[in-house]
């Protein structure tokens, strides 16, 4: 069965301080190359427990470690304190369309970030079709991205990174561009995979995601898990930390 297993997860990330040197701290710095480092601490000694059939929503202020975890979790970051085990196939919804190569065709960029995805070949080649017909990009599939809209593009990005089933699926405000027509189909389709996915973890400011597809959330402050419970016991925990800190 799928799971996750964190255990005393810290990330690290410098950061360079400008302030304002004197002209002699300045002379000194650059004749010996050296920079005032400090380290910023986004996710600190954090443990988290996710099994087959969680269904984890991530909530909590900009800063608070959310998509830091995410990246942790899906490989992105790589350099950290303590162990994160996984068991399971992973599919990223984080950035859509990374990979994707401007100068190349959509039909081109279909294979390429199919691999990236860590497709095979032969996999791509039978999804390739439904793929191009869901984007509704069939007149434009032979041309290079660069020249698509930022509606085309999210639409084939979108499209590409949903057409597989995962075990466990991770999702940080994921948007899917388009018309209302392919909104609400991209909405379906979300809700068809996170149902699906035997783990699925979301992060998002959109209450209404978090209630409708999530059966536990986790609230993160200062790269720390200060809730673990039901979704709208989560909810009204965050909400009354953000009264009490206003």
């Amino acid at each position: 069965m799928s799971s996750i297993t964190i255990k005393n997860l810290t990330l690290r990330f410098p950061k360079y301080i400008d302030s304002n040197p004197t002209i002699k701290e300045y002379l000194t710095s650059n004749f010996f190359n050296k920079k005032k480092v400090q380290t910023f601490t986004a996710v600190k000694s954090l443990n988290l427990e996710i099994n087959a059939g969680d269904k984890l929503g991530i909530i909590g202020h900009n800063g608070a470690g959310k998509s830091t975890l995410l990246k942790a979790i899906c490989s992105i970051y790589q350099s950290y304190d303590g162990t994160i085990n996984i068991d399971g196939k992973i599919a990223p919804l984080l950035e859509i369309g990374a990979g994707f190569v401007p100068e190349l065709s959509g039909r081109e960029n279909i294979y390429l970030n199919g691999a990236i995805l860590g497709f095979n070949k032969e996999l791509i080649r039978s999804i390739e079709e439904k793929i191009i017909s869901f984007a509704e990009l069939e007149e434009f599939i032979d041309i290079p991205v660069k020249l698509y809209s930022t509606g085309m593009y999210m639409r084939l990005a979108f499209t590409i990174a949903t057409s597989v089933k995962p075990d466990i699926l991770i999702l940080d405000e994921v948007f899917a561009g388009g018309d209302f027509s392919f909104m609400h189909k991209a909405k379906k389709r979300m809700e068809h995979l996170l149902s699906n996915a035997n783990i699925s973890v979301v992060v998002s400011h959109d209450q209404r995601i978090i209630n409708s597809v999530c059966n536990r959330v986790i609230v993160m402050d200062k790269g720390q898990i200060i809730f673990d419970g039901k979704p709208e016991e989560a909810n009204k925990f965050y909400q009354n930390s953000r009264t009490r800190n206003t």
